[in-house]
Formats: C-alpha cells, structure tokens, sequence
C-alpha cells in the first residue's frame, strides 16, 4: 500500500470511530455507587463504616454496592433489604423534615437492625436528640417524598 491509501484507510477508521463513539456511548452504564462505596454489609458485622473494593461488586436496583470481601457481598446477595440504609440511603434526620439529603456513610447508627444515615455531624447530633421521633417522622415522610428529586423539595 502507499502512503497516501494508508493515510485514506487511517482516516476512514478514525471517522468510524468517532460517528459510531455516540452509538457506543449509550451503551455505557453509568457508575451507581451505594453508599459512596461503602460496604452495607460492615455496619452490622465490623460495627465501623468499611469502604468497600472494586473486586467485590454488586447491583441492587440499579444501584452498585461494593463490599469489603467476599463473604459480605454473600450475604447482601442473600438478603440485601437486612443491609441497605433506611430512605434511600438519604439522611434520616433531612427525611424526617421532609427533605432529601445526601448523607456521609460515616455519620450512621443502626437502630433495631436498621441502618440510618446522616448528612453531618451537626445534623446525626439533632437526630440523636430523639430517635424513635425522628425515625417515625420520616417513615410517615417517606412515602411523600421517596419518588421525588432532592432539588424538588
């Protein structure tokens, strides 16, 4: 080949792969991250907020949670509504005023075998003020506002 068909065919295939990159791009699932990589699974067993690994994945609703190990990634598979944060994993105290919140995995207590999140210590310190309060606050909240965006409310 010459250099002027070589520089035609290297042309071609770049602009194949620039009009098909909108096609592939579709394709692309977007990165999901439950609990902002946190292992669900370690609030209960190691009582601590664990960052989970990229070797141990899996999607719950449309959702990707990473564990710490394998045998926590086990027992989400097996029983993943034991292990997923209350509200979405939104601040529990910002669903009891009827908003959503996005929450630090590290500010959490897990209150009769389930998990809550908080969006700050400031926020998780009024939560701690009157828990079971709170807690049926935003469970009557919850229904409200669950299939609303954060901005909506």
């Amino acid at each position: 080949m010459t250099g002027f068909t070589q520089r035609i065919i290297a042309g071609l295939a770049l602009l194949a792969s620039v009009a098909a990159g909108p096609a592939f791009a579709a394709d692309v699932t977007h990165s999901t991250p439950g609990l902002s990589g946190y292992d669900p699974v370690a609030y209960f067993t190691d009582g601590k907020p664990v960052k989970g690994s990229g070797y141990h994945v899996t999607m719950h609703e449309g959702v990707t949670y990473a564990f710490a190990n394998a045998d926590h990634k086990k027992l989400f598979i097996a029983n993943p509504k034991q292990y997923l944060p209350a509200f979405g994993g939104y601040c529990a105290y910002g669903v009891a005023v009827g908003k959503k919140f996005v929450a630090d995995p590290e500010m959490w207590k897990v209150v009769d075998g389930t998990l809550y999140l908080n969006l700050d210590k400031g926020i998780q310190e009024k939560w701690q003020k009157d828990i079971p309060g709170h807690i049926k606050k935003a469970e009557a909240n919850w229904s409200e506002i669950k299939d609303k965006s954060p901005d909506a409310l």
